[in-house]
């Protein structure tokens, strides 16, 4: 009994091989006449299909030929075969294709992809196909995008790597491309990188990495100067300093020292109070505006542009002194504070505060001013005291025991020779220029005050002083001869 079940066992195996075999050769034999699923031929589905099959599908396909063209940034163009007379024989059958196919290896190709190429013979008007070309935007040459190479480029923030602009321009070559693939009967063309006019430098060139890494050695730096002549620091950093540097044709970076000097210009009419127009309260209690004079501070222009050269080139963080070539008596925007001297021209009056408190008020005689010898008006301060002196002039010399000079030869001093003050005498007889105080005044200032005291000088009413002291202390009022 045993024997009989194994023997029926074997006959059913037998039997499902042979039913397993006998499909499996006729599959093989459909397939040897029929492509392979997931077949085209020359773009067009062949699955399943025999070689006449195809070849039908493939000549009605000439009749609906249309090539679409993929530009590099994957946008599709259309050329319609219809539009130039489009068609093709075969020169061979797609039979050829399918003797290459063995239909006994279906079982590895039924989930393969198949792209067969047949070639074809294709016919179709040329010109008229290059004037369909020519319609495509890709092939319209007054919109075409020229290429431009990656480069430095200075922005508020400093200098950056702009990229390239890969443009789109076509070569000629790629309208040839175009024409080979109508040839062909291909149903699609990709244009690549070689078929455009490309960017020679791009923004990962080591020479364009290199120049920004020089530029950044300046551009991180920041140079912070302490200033006497403003209650706040110079702070020097990346969006000045882009703007003092320049690049050669080789990308190499420098200095520009023409540059330089045009900043440290800059600096000095910043910073400068030279001169400079100021408010200024009286003692009457009013406020008058006041220039001239050579109170004040002025940058060094020559030591500045040194030190910040040496600076640029040392990099990183630094700090430092703004240079003056001449300084005002007190740091900050206050150069007056409440020690002075202020001369009341038109009123005839002087008065000095010493740390806000009123040491001496006096009446004055100052300078001649229908002679032309006007005292100068302006912001200046005490050059030196001086007891005895002796003043001496084109036409005169005089002694007198206290001398205060503070605009050129111009000073406050006693004057023994006169019995009154005050009033109009200066009109019709004033003095050379100089200040004339009493003996007790002059001495009492001579006591209290010291060099570099400021004194403010001011007259109520438009006066041209023509003097040469005036002209020399750049009085606020001075006008020309000429």
């Amino acid at each position: 009994m045993k024997y009989i079940k194994a023997h029926k066992i074997s006959a059913i195996l037998i039997l499902i091989v042979i039913i397993l075999a006998a499909i499996y050769v006729g599959i093989s034999i459909y397939f040897s006449t029929h492509f392979f699923p997931n077949t085209t031929v020359n773009g067009e589905e062949a699955s399943k299909m025999t070689a006449d099959e195809v070849d039908s599908v493939l000549r009605a396909a000439a009749d609906n030929y249309v090539l679409t063209i993929t530009d590099r940034d994957g946008n599709d163009y259309e050329l319609v075969g219809a539009d130039f007379d489009y068609s093709y024989s075969l020169p061979d059958s797609s039979k050829t294709l399918l003797k290459e196919q063995s239909g006994f290896a279906w079982p590895m190709n039924l989930n393969r992809s198949h792209e067969l190429t047949l070639d074809v013979d294709a016919s179709y008007e040329e010109t008229a196909a290059k004037n369909a070309m020519s319609k495509l935007a890709l092939f319209d040459t007054d919109s075409y995008i020229a290429p431009q190479d990656a480069q430095l480029t200075e922005t508020d923030d400093g200098w950056v790597i702009t990229e390239e602009v890969m443009g789109t321009t076509l070569l000629d070559s790629a309208r040839d491309k175009v024409l080979a693939a109508l040839d062909e009967g291909a149903a699609t063309l990709e244009l690549t990188n070689d078929d455009y006019e490309n960017p020679t430098v791009y923004s990962d060139d080591e020479s364009l990495q290199n120049t920004l890494t020089q530029i950044s050695k300046y551009t991180d730096t920041t140079i912070t100067y302490t200033l006497k002549s403003s209650d706040e620091d110079l702070v020097i950093d990346g969006t000045v300093i882009k703007s003092l540097i320049k690049i050669d044709d080789d990308g190499n970076i420098s200095i520009d020292e023409d540059a330089v000097t045009d900043y440290v210009q800059s600096l000095a009419s910043t910073y400068n109070t030279y001169g400079d127009e100021r408010e200024f309260e009286t003692s009457l209690g009013d406020t008058i505006t006041i220039g001239g004079g050579d109170y004040g501070w002025v940058v060094d222009k020559d030591a500045m542009k040194e030190q910040l050269l040496e600076d640029l080139n040392t990099g990183g963080t630094i700090t430092g002194e703004m240079q003056y070539s001449q300084e005002a008596t007190y740091e900050g925007s206050d150069e007056i504070q409440d020690t002075y001297v202020e001369i009341d021209y038109t009123k005839q009056h002087l008065y000095y505060y010493k740390e806000g408190k009123l040491i001496v008020e006096t009446d004055i005689v100052s300078g001649n001013i229908n002679k032309g010898n006007g005292s100068p008006d302006g912001i200046f301060k005490i050059v030196y005291k001086q007891s005895p002196a002796t003043l001496v002039g084109e036409n005169y010399s005089s002694d007198v025991t206290y001398f205060m000079p503070f605009a050129y030869n111009v000073g406050i001093h006693d004057a023994s020779w006169r019995s009154s003050f005050g009033g109009s005498i200066y009109k019709t007889s004033g003095s050379h220029g100089c200040i004339n105080v009493p003996e007790s005044a002059a001495k009492k200032i001579y006591k209290n005050i010291e060099a570099g005291t400021p004194v403010i000088a001011f007259y109520r009413k438009a006066v041209k002083l023509t003097s040469e002291n005036a002209k020399v202390s750049n009085a606020y009022s001075y006008v020309s001869e000429d």
